[in-house]
């Protein structure tokens, strides 16, 4: 970049009128940011065809001719500092971001920016803010100039959700990449550019880019920057899966970057430890390949290594984040089991189904292993229909019977095995299935008793017929009327309809939709979305939707209708709404099942209680066994039970259940003692609330926080004529009396004639998060800022009162001071420069601080707190406006002789900028430098005197 015509936050004169300058300038071309506008306002001008020169210019000092009244300062102030997008706070990214964070989200970042080379895996519990916790990082680094691409990894279905939340709350348009998208991201594209070159934040779908053309291509041209989302499916899983993933992170990982150094990566989990040990240092060893020998190593050089390994691994239960904070960050999980019985016609048909399957096993004994394994799963696959609905059971059983009519030759029911055994399941751990139809059937079928049950199943249906529908109906309702919102997960898509379909006359005027897998995902999201309106709702869905779209906003509790074979599907779905951001203090969890059906009593006892025992007593989910089969035989057995054995070809079984049950309990309290000893070694060196909170509190401080947002837009839009009406736990602002420049600037950006609003986390239903990035504050601050700093006559407050809005001089008698107080409001503005080798990278920071002069003292900065005590102080009388111009005439005066002590106050500060700079990126050191230099002199934005009441 050519050498800058004016340096960085200095102010010009060009066009009639004051401008800032900002970073991107070079040269000969200037891009300049109205002295009293918005970042979105700037304009890039070439000065060679300027009709008039570009010329230095200062800001102007306040007048004593527009005096304002109470709190006039603190409007200004909270407007400058809200309007912010380049705080100097330790942290560059907070000015950009829509979303509060929680201190214990600030752990990773913290860790993240002590490395010269971001690697870090977060295996933070479901719920916890994993994605959050990615993303600052990833946006702290672009904002300081060190990196400029990003790309996400992560499976298909999270995409979209990748997308949203980085648009929503980092500001961040990324693309999604994956087949159905690559069209459309290489149109216009010239020959040999890729879209990865194009497109510099991007989100791809791991099953797109595994493919050797399109791994060879991303690896040319990968982001600097790699977040990968469920990592432990990169290396454990189905084999030809996981070998594509894990070579394609391992090359990404080891890869050298243009400038040397190596690719900043971040690995997401909650589940790092799936069972499978070496898969398990596979995964850290992405982190350093050194991790990978913690599997081999003994006492003191294994200990050293796993200190360093803790730098770069945090995982924290929720128990672990209760230190962190006083709000009630997350709810309460209360779960409880609803059973039914299997009585009337519909036990009779399922004994049917139960004695066609255990028929079916018995003529499947003489076949080869592979064959006969085959047949397990295709009957474990009928009774999970059975058990499911009479809607899935007649589809179920009608796919069988037209399957037999085709005559598929037994080749092909060979390759049914896989997907069979992914449909009881519910997938591997690696991933888990969101497929909700009803699954493909086998040969060999005995199609007269498959035609008699499809026949009595037609018959059957509604809550007379159905004893678990009729339950759930009950429960259901028991729920709605304590006050919950329930989302009843189904694992079928005939199972889903049915039950929306009798729930909707049941529950008369409630609101009933079903969501499966037939929708896109941008359809499922409208369906989910559409709820938002109705008082009272209720969510039917498959496990289409325990993976992808957050559901804390609408709902507070989850009922398993089916039970899962799988327990990491039931934390999924119950991880829907029990997560970061649930406003309910208390979230409930009903498991139904029938407790004369033997199907879901063995997959209680052999899978369900077991993992739920061991996540009570650790506070961390376990995966199922490795050995699928094992509890396949587990399963048939209880099913089958007293009904003759099974033989795996090997041997003749004759295992009774408590038998085959003692044999798996082995494989749980294995995968319990690796899960507890996953906690324990590799614990990270964990940083206390003491060491973050100094950090987050110079956040909130430079670039303001949750409470002046709410201060702000609360006095702002009383003052502006349009005050906020409570309700209940929300606001409500009547944007249509507000000044009509403003409500064409909050129009432009989507807000109509009124918004319901709330400024802590998470919200009421229906209401809208107003963060410090919302259009809403960005609006208001750049407008009452421009009210107070525009001249005299510029029309920007005409007819608005603007005076009594916000204003750059007041004076006021209050009991705050014992001494005439001067508060001056100063805005900084600093150039930071980072430089790594032949590169520079120039950026602005800007802060507004308060400086008080007691009697003729000298300046002294105060604190944040006493500013805002000070500014917002209520008169104690009046004072006559000759007398109020006269105070301030009299400050003004003074102006003069603290220009210099002004300015050593902003070196001070740029000082303090530089040292918070280097001390949380220290390591940046190792490749670069930061300087910081203050741009002099300081703007003296307002000048508010402040007499002792008893003076007069």
């Amino acid at each position: 970049m050519a050498e800058l015509a004016f340096q960085a936050g200095s102010i010009v004169r060009a066009r009639g009128r004051e401008w800032v300058v900002l970073p991107e300038s070079g040269g000969e071309v200037l891009v300049l940011r109205p002295l009293g506008g918005g970042e979105e306002r700037t304009a890039r001008i070439y000065v060679p065809l300027e009709p008039e020169p570009v010329e230095p210019a200062t800001f102007p000092p306040p007048s004593a001719d527009r005096v304002g009244g109470r709190a006039a300062g603190l409007l200004l102030r909270d407007a400058l500092t809200l309007r912010l997008r380049a705080g100097a706070g330790p942290f560059r990214s907070f000015g950009n971001i829509g979303i509060e964070p929680r201190p214990y989200q600030l752990v990773p970042l913290l860790m993240a920016l002590k490395q010269e080379t971001v690697r870090l895996l977060i295996a933070d519990d479901v719920g916890v803010g994993k994605t959050i916790e990615a993303c600052l990082i990833a946006r702290e680094l672009l904002d300081r100039g060190e990196i400029e691409r990003l790309a996400v990894l992560c499976p298909p279905h999270l995409c979209d959700q990748w997308q949203e939340e980085l648009a929503r709350h980092f500001h961040i348009r990324a693309e999604v990449v994956r087949t159905a998208t690559v069209a459309r991201l290489e149109r216009g594209l010239p020959a040999g550019r890729s879209l990865f070159e194009a497109h510099p934040f991007t989100v791809v779908s791991l099953d797109y880019i595994k493919s050797d053309r399109h791994r060879d291509e991303f690896r040319r041209v990968c982001p600097e920057f790699v977040i990968v989302d469920e990592a432990h499916t990169c290396t454990h899983g189905q084999v030809r899966a996981r070998h594509l993933r894990y070579e394609l992170l391992r090359a990404l990982a080891r890869d050298r970057l243009a400038g040397g150094g190596l690719r900043h990566m971040v690995l997401l989990t909650a589940t790092p430890h799936s069972g499978d040990e070496q898969a398990f240092y596979r995964l850290l060893g992405l982190l350093d390949p050194e991790f990978e020998r913690l599997a081999e190593l003994e006492g003191e050089a294994r200990e050293r290594l796993r200190q360093r390994l803790g730098e770069h691994f945090v995982q924290r239960r929720r128990p672990d984040i209760r230190e962190w904070d006083d709000r009630n960050v997350f709810p309460d999980r209360r779960t409880r089991e609803v059973t039914y019985r299997l009585t009337g016609a519909w036990g009779r048909i399922f004994n049917g189904a139960l004695e066609y399957a255990r028929d079916a096993i018995r003529r499947s004994e003489g076949l080869e292993r592979r064959r006969r394994i085959m047949h397990w799963w295709a009957v474990l696959a009928l009774l999970r229909c059975m058990s499911s609905s009479p809607a899935a059971a007649v589809q179920a059983l009608r796919t069988r019977i037209e399957a037999e009519a085709g005559g598929a030759a037994d080749a092909l029911a060979e390759d049914l095995a896989e997907e069979l055994a992914a449909a009881v399941m519910d997938g591997g751990e690696d991933a888990l299935s969101t497929d909700d139809s009803v699954p493909a059937a086998v040969t060999d079928e005995r199609v007269e008793a498959l035609s008699v049950l499809e026949a009595e199943a037609r018959d059957l249906h509604g809550p007379e017929n159905d004893p678990k529908l009729a339950v759930l109906i009950r429960e259901v309702r028991a729920l709605l009327e304590e006050g919950f919102s329930p989302v009843v997960f189904c694992r079928y898509v005939a199972t889903a309809h049915y039950v929306a379909e009798h729930l909707k006359p049941a529950l008369g005027e409630v609101a009933v939709t079903a969501v499966t897998g037939e929708l896109t995902p941008a359809e499922r999201e409208e369906r989910v979305y559409a709820l938002r309106e109705a008082e009272r709702r209720v969510l039917v869905a498959t496990d289409c939707l325990s993976e992808g779209i957050n559901l804390q906003e609408l709902f507070d509790a989850v009922v398993h209708y089916d039970l899962s074979w799988n327990p990491t599907r039931h934390e999924q779905r119950e991880g829907r709404v029990d997560r970061f951001g649930q406003r309910s203090p208390e979230v409930r969890a009903l498991m139904l099942y029938g407790e004369d059906n033997p199907v879901d009593g063995a997959v209680l006892r052999v899978i369900l209680e077991k993992a739920e025992r061991i996540r009570k007593e650790l506070g961390v989910h376990v995966p199922m066994p490795e050995d699928p089969n094992k509890v396949t035989e587990a399963v048939l057995q209880a099913v089958l039970l007293g009904r003759g054995s099974l033989s795996d070809g090997q041997r003749q079984l004759d295992l009774t259940l408590d038998e085959l049950d003692a044999r798996l309990e082995g494989e749980w309290q294995s995968l319990r003692e690796r899960a507890r000893r996953t906690r324990t070694i590799f614990v990270q060196s964990r940083l206390r609330p003491e060491d973050v909170m100094p950090e987050w509190q110079r956040v909130v401080e430079a670039v303001g926080g949750e409470e002046d947002v709410a201060r702000f837009v609360t006095l702002a839009a009383e003052r502006l004529g349009a005050p906020l009406e409570r309700r209940g736990e929300a606001f409500r602002l009547p944007v249509r009396h507000l000044p009509a420049p403003l409500c064409e600037r909050l129009a432009a950006a989507g807000i109509g004639e009124q918004l319901d609003l709330a400024f802590r986390w998470p919200v009421p239903h229906g209401a809208v998060h107003v963060s410090r990035t919302h259009p809403l504050v960005s609006a208001f601050a750049d407008y009452v800022a421009e009210l107070a700093l525009e001249e005299a006559g510029s029309g920007a407050g005409e007819g608005n009162g603007s005076g009594e809005v916000a204003a750059r001089t007041a004076a006021l008698f209050t009991v705050a001071v014992d001494a005439v107080t001067v508060l001056w409001l100063l805005r900084l503005r600093m150039q930071l420069t980072f430089i790594r080798g032949r590169r520079v990278r120039n950026l602005l920071a800007e802060e507004a601080l308060t400086v008080a002069t007691r009697g003729a003292g000298g300046p002294e900065v105060l604190p944040h707190a006493e500013a805002r005590r000070l500014l917002g102080t209520m008169a104690e009388r009046n004072m006559a406006p000759e007398l109020r111009a006269r105070h301030v005439r009299r400050a003004l005066n003074r102006l003069p002789d603290l220009r210099a002590a002004f300015d050593d106050l902003a070196r001070a500060r740029a000082a303090d900028v530089l040292a918070d700079h280097r001390r949380v990126r220290d390591a940046a050191q190792a490749r670069g430098r930061y300087e910081v230099e203050p741009v002099l002199p300081p703007d003296v934005v307002g000048v508010y005197v402040l007499v002792p009441a008893r003076s007069l």
